[in-house]
């Protein structure tokens, strides 16, 4: 009980500290410059290099008082928001796994997963190497630290990006417009083989759930889609009645980048509960 209980905290303590680096990650994938260079992170706004006072995973958010302590400029509630979920799912993780190989493996590929969800959410695009990198790296965990046969992770893979393909291309037909990007297709390549056939429905469901339910908000006028890093950190004045509801796209990369999370840790109960309602 004891030793479950500190690896549960030194899990959680980890994916504080790796929500910083996807924060680095994530915010140099919208503005397009190297994760390793410059090696330190710096303000967005004026450029002030951070003390190591002021990159302690969530607390210097709290110290700063969501402030760059050089510029005083507001710091974007991205990056307490990635910190503090980081460090739920490793303790999720922790708590269903607990140590071993697939805790390792599932605990690289959510930080990906969050990583692109995020990138997503900000840009309306999902970059291609690392989807196609992760998913090779997916299809060689699958079978050697995820209990999931190489079969099955193959055909998860290709059923998952198949039907997204098959969507996107029966939309275009029908409507003369993309209704579906490229991009989810090639994260469904990443995430078939991390969930196998066995979750991929649940995956589908449970992110075509989200994407309703957050299309249902933004037509009342409750959800707003952030387009760079400017608009996530300011504060929208007024609202723009030329921009039509119905014409404003809403990123599906991060509604699947949550339910293949949410399919690694509680997607056999919930398959098993809906099982036994038939």
């Amino acid at each position: 009980m004891i030793e479950t209980a500190i690896f549960n905290i030194l899990a959680c303590i980890l994916g504080l500290i790796l929500g910083s680096f996807y924060n680095v990650c994530i915010h140099r994938g919208i503005t397009g410059e190297s994760v390793v260079n410059p090696p330190r992170s710096k303000c967005p706004h004026c450029g002030h290099f951070l003390a190591w006072w002021e990159n302690i995973p969530l607390l210097s958010y709290l110290i700063l008082r969501g402030r760059c302590h050089s510029c005083k400029a507001g710091i974007s509630m991205r990056y307490p928001v990635v910190e503090a979920l980081s460090a739920i799912i490793a303790l999720a993780l922790a708590v269903k796994f607990g140590p071993g190989a697939k805790w390792a493996a599932y605990m690289a590929f959510s930080g990906l997963l969050i990583v692109l969800g995020f990138i997503d959410l900000a840009t309306m695009f999902l970059p291609l190497y690392p989807m196609l990198i992760g998913a090779g790296a997916a299809l060689v965990c699958a079978p050697l630290f995820l209990d999931i046969p190489l079969m099955d992770a193959s055909f998860a893979a290709a059923a998952g990006a198949g039907c997204f393909w098959a969507v996107r291309a029966a939309y275009k037909m029908l409507r003369g417009i993309e209704g579906l990007g490229e991009g989810d297709i090639w994260l469904m390549l990443l995430i078939g083989p991390l969930v196998g056939l066995d979750q991929l429905p649940f995956v589908i469901i449970f992110s075509g759930l989200g994407l309703v339910a957050t299309s249902i908000i933004f037509l009342r006028g409750g959800y707003e889609p952030i387009q760079n890093e400017e608009e996530a950190e300011a504060q929208t004045e007024g609202d723009d009645d030329e921009r039509g509801a119905l014409q404003t796209p809403i990123p599906y990369g991060p509604f699947l980048c949550a339910a293949a999370i949410a399919a690694v840790l509680i997607g056999d109960e919930v398959m098993r509960w809906y099982i036994g309602l038939l």
